[in-house]
């Protein structure tokens, strides 16, 4: 005879319950961190590097719910500049992780050119491809500011055409030393750009980065009539941490997925040198890793309807991306004896240029559909097949 009453039996189903749904992502971050540092130490790379990017992608996905929590505290622009940042920070460890192995594989710094051109096509196309597509299958149109896309693609449409600069130098009669001085300049340009994007961003601005009235207006519409309920409150232990505590546990984190991805990036060299991989697709694949919380995100957001939360997470992130870890990842790479140059290949700052071109015209508007996610989802797809090929 069960000793244990039925009311009890339940409420240790209802905890089991409860544990899987909110922290299953901690917990296979655990196990597949514990398995790659295994695996690694017994020289078995494609297990290692398996199991790390399975750890990096389950604990991007904690630091994303965390950073979720203190965006819906905070108002636009800064609830967008949380959600990007910690998706940017784990970015900027896997790539200088990478770097650091071209001490000994110099094809390393390649991969790092593609990771970086890489994490802006899958923010403009995957991200706000697929957030499109699902949010236009529930709504027949979905409505954001239109001034922000407007500005985001001059940003990126700008800072493309400062990354163009070695580019042009590095087809030109410039010796070596004269690229790595024109990349370090454009570094500080777009460093010196970005502070100036912050303060018309935060300060003189905010009102770009909000909601306008009209998609307000047809947000009500849409949604009149329907039933304000409040929702249980999830006995979820970081929504019961104050900011500053939250902000730690990012940082905590972030310090594991900076373990991992040194495992992740010693082994994965390996694997790419052996099997023969394009650059541009093992950048693809660091990129992918990188945005992959920000898409399920971005997801969210796009099912409530909220478009503006969309637009600011994609083309924020991707501005941020080129802005802010590009100047970083050289100055990283410097200190550690690496110089890092900023010759992209055509190939990259094309599907780039013609990336936001496309995002301009999908956006431009304010308003989207899902043929608009179909169209980025295809563009990507085109991408990929090349990614694949290019050498």
């Amino acid at each position: 005879m069960d000793s244990n009453p039925p009311s009890r039996r339940i409420k240790r189903n209802f905890d089991l319950t409860h544990l899987l749904n909110n922290y299953l992502d901690i917990f296979f971050g655990m196990l597949f961190g514990l398995a790659a540092i295994l695996f690694h130490g017994a020289s078995m790379p494609y297990f290692a590097a398996g199991m790390a990017a399975l750890a990096i992608g389950a604990f991007s996905i904690t630091v994303a719910e965390i950073a979720e929590i203190l965006s819906q505290r905070l108002e636009e622009p800064y609830a967008s500049f949380v959600l990007t940042f910690s998706a940017v920070a784990v970015e900027i460890i896997l790539l200088f992780m990478i770097i650091l192995e071209s001490t000994h594989s110099p094809e390393a710094l390649e991969t790092v050119k593609g990771g970086i051109i890489s994490a802006v096509i899958v923010d403009m196309n995957v991200l706000l491809g697929i957030a499109v597509f699902i949010g236009g299958l529930s709504y027949s149109e979905q409505e954001h500011n239109e001034d922000t896309s407007r500005t985001y693609t001059t940003i990126l449409l700008v800072s493309t055409s400062a990354l163009l600069v070695p580019s042009v130098i590095n087809f030109g009669d410039g010796i070596k030393g004269d690229l790595f001085q024109a990349s370090v300049m454009i570094a500080v340009i777009l460093f010196i750009f970005y502070i100036a994007i912050f303060i018309f961003q935060t300060k003189t601005h905010q009102h770009f980065f909000k909601t306008s009235a009209k998609s307000r207006i047809f947000f009500l519409k849409k949604h009149r009539g329907e039933n304000d309920e409040d929702e249980d409150e999830d006995d979820y232990i970081f929504d019961r941490l104050g900011n500053f505590s939250n902000l730690l546990m990012i940082f905590l984190f972030i310090f594991f997925i900076g373990v991992l991805s040194e495992i992740f990036a010693n082994d994965g060299i390996k694997i790419a040198k052996e099997l023969g991989l394009s650059t541009g697709l093992a950048g693809l694949v660091i990129a992918i890793i990188a945005v992959s919380p920000e898409i399920l995100t971005a997801i969210k957001a796009a099912k409530n309807d909220q478009m503006q939360r969309v637009v600011n997470i994609a083309m924020g992130a991707s501005t941020v991306s080129i802005l802010m870890t590009v100047p970083l990842l050289m100055a990283l790479s410097y200190l550690n004896g690496i110089r890092l140059t900023l010759d992209f290949n055509a190939f990259q700052i094309g599907a780039l240029i013609l990336t936001i071109v496309l995002a301009w015209k999908t956006t431009d508007d304010g308003e989207t559909n899902y043929f608009e996610g179909v169209s980025h989802l295809m563009f990507f797809a085109a991408y990929a097949v090349i990614a694949m090929m290019y050498q």
